[in-house]
């Protein structure tokens, strides 16, 4: 496979798995990346957390100081998607709304060159349904980064049905630059790793509500029985929980089956906003 270099990679979205693949793409790939979010508190302090990151592992001796300034350097932000005008690498990691990314997609496919690829980091939302907002779908295509993106090796890749051989080529070059170990699934929702784990963790919160269990005993069960570093709830937590009911309503509402039903207690913690981690409660309490 030949080498593909970009002038820029593109990332949408300056959360936790946004700023996670900047890192990434900047110190691994050591490509020029310029991060877009509408919110520039949420630049700064993506930014701020990657200054944390790249520090520590300078303290551990995992880089030196001169690649830690160096990836850095590589790492630019803007509010205005105008400014994707040369980013001949996109990768989208906004939230799971379907018709938001559809939005967005039109909008790349009008601002960036017309040999850029399109890869959407969705982890269950059809990639030929993004792919049709554009008149480019060879050049769309799923890339599923695993949370946290800095240490989870792996990343799904997931071509649409118009995604060409060259688009699919070049995905897996640039995750292998990044030091990630690919799998390629079909254009399916859910993919590989949501069609199994978010059932999971539903399962979990059904099991929770009947009060067959309690959370703690819940998750001290599937730690030690299936040799996990977290059960299935605090894992929820770590995700957030709006995350989870997107994705299993989007089984849901794609699969038809029943099995598939979002918890009614998941929907009830969603609309109350206790949503994980990040916003202080889930299924546990943190400072």
């Amino acid at each position: 496979m030949l080498r593909r270099s970009f002038h820029t990679v593109g990332v949408i979205g300056a959360g936790q798995m946004g700023i996670g693949i900047a890192l990434v793409a900047a110190l691994r790939a050591k490509q020029n990346v310029l991060v877009l979010d509408s919110n520039q508190s949420q630049i700064e302090k993506g930014l701020k957390f990657i200054d944390v990151l790249l520090k520590k592992d300078v303290l551990k001796g995992k880089i030196t100081e001169d690649e830690s300034k160096e990836a850095l350097q590589r790492i630019r932000s803007t509010n205005s998607i105008k400014n994707f005008g040369d980013v001949d690498f996109v990768i989208e990691a906004v939230s799971e709304n379907p018709s938001l990314k559809r939005e967005l997609f039109m909008n790349l496919d009008q601002i960036t060159p017309k040999n850029a690829i399109l890869a959407s980091n969705t982890s269950s939302i059809s990639i030929t349904k993004i792919a049709a907002a554009t008149k480019r779908p060879e050049q769309v295509i799923g890339m599923h980064f695993m949370n946290p993106v800095p240490v989870m090796k792996g990343v799904e890749v997931i071509p649409g049905i118009a995604t060409a051989k060259e688009t699919l080529d070049a995905t897996l070059d640039l995750a292998k630059q990044m030091g990630k170990t690919t799998t390629i699934s079909q254009d399916v929702p859910g993919f590989i790793a949501n069609r199994i784990l978010m059932p999971y963790i539903n399962e979990a919160c059904f099991v929770l509500q009947e009060g067959i269990a309690t959370r703690e005993d819940i998750d001290m069960t599937m730690k030690l029985g299936t040799n996990v570093p977290m059960g299935p709830l605090t894992l929820g937590d770590f995700i957030g929980l709006d995350t989870c009911l997107s994705i299993m309503r989007v089984l849901h509402t794609q699969l038809g089956d029943d099995k598939y039903r979002p918890c009614p207690l998941l929907i009830k913690m969603v609309d109350a906003g206790w949503l994980g981690k990040k916003t202080g409660r889930g299924f546990y309490e943190y400072q």
